[in-house]
């Protein structure tokens, strides 16, 4: 006569939860684990993302006209007075650190920063000698001493044409003002067939 032997080994409903239990918090572990370095990996896309707008768009654009200045004998031109704010959503700038170039068909000049005699709110307004260029005046600045041009304010520049560059009727050229960050703001413009005391050039 056969023998049955009774086995009462089973999985029992708490093993079960046990076994549950594990698969969750490893599948919630993994699962943070995932979402911890898509989240990392998507600041950082912004971030440079954010760092290459900011240095490929000028942090500086014109306001106004750009205003060439003849000499007495109205033969050639002088100066340019150019006036600049801030472009929308940009950081102040630093006109300390500001490289100003002048370029033609025949001469490259990087002129020079005269700040002994930018405008300081006194005094008269005087413009810049050839190779240099000065702060000619301040628009909404509260500030009158510093060369920190902030948002909603304004400053007109003012750039001496170097002196080995003839610049006479028809004439085209370029000014670029180069801020420590972001792109250089290039002003391009030929003068008129004839000049007067104040010449707007286009």
């Amino acid at each position: 006569m056969s023998k049955f032997v009774r086995n009462e080994d089973a999985f029992t409903g708490l093993e079960a939860a046990i076994v549950l239990i594990a698969f969750v918090v490893v599948a919630a572990v993994f699962s943070y684990v995932v979402l911890g370095a898509g989240f990392f990996t998507t600041q950082k896309s912004q971030e440079v993302i954010h760092t290459g707008v900011s240095q490929t768009s000028s942090s500086i654009e014109i306001v106004g006209d750009v205003i060439g200045k003849a000499g007495t004998s109205m033969a050639n031109l002088e100066s340019v007075l150019v006036t600049v704010g801030l472009s929308a959503g940009q950081g102040s700038v630093d006109f300390d650190n500001v490289v100003v170039t002048y370029s033609d068909a025949n001469v490259v000049k990087t002129l020079t920063h005269d700040d002994d005699n930018d405008y300081s709110g006194s005094g008269d307004h005087s413009d810049a000698d050839p190779d240099n260029w000065i702060i000619y005046d301040r628009q909404n600045s509260e500030d009158d001493i510093g060369n920190l041009l902030e948002p909603f304010e304004q400053f007109t520049l003012s750039i001496g044409i170097p002196a080995d560059a003839t610049v006479g009727p028809n004439h085209p050229f370029t000014i670029e003002i180069k801020p420590s960050v972001g792109a250089p703001y290039g002003i391009v413009r030929t003068t008129p067939p004839q000049f007067t005391a104040f010449n707007t050039l286009r």
